[in-house]
């Protein structure tokens, strides 16, 4: 059982580091030097459904951390 969780954990954690960088910048940031900042804009429903599944694999990432620091106790 703390392996398959510890798989899941990993694809959570995974699917998230990708989440986060598919999500449009706010600012211009780095992006901006090359003035290509807004080349690669994003529609605001598609920004929706990406915060909502960023809540959701954080919640799955912390939820397993949170069981196997009580399997391991």
């Amino acid at each position: 059982m703390r392996g398959l969780l510890l798989v899941v954990q990993f694809l959570s954690a995974l699917l998230l580091i990708v989440a986060v960088l598919l999500h449009s910048a706010k600012g211009e940031g780095l992006g901006g030097i090359g003035g290509s900042a807004k080349l690669f804009g994003s529609p605001k429903g598609m920004e929706e459904g990406l915060d909502r599944i960023t809540w959701g694999l954080a919640i799955v990432f912390m939820g397993i951390s949170v069981i196997l620091a009580v399997l391991k106790a």
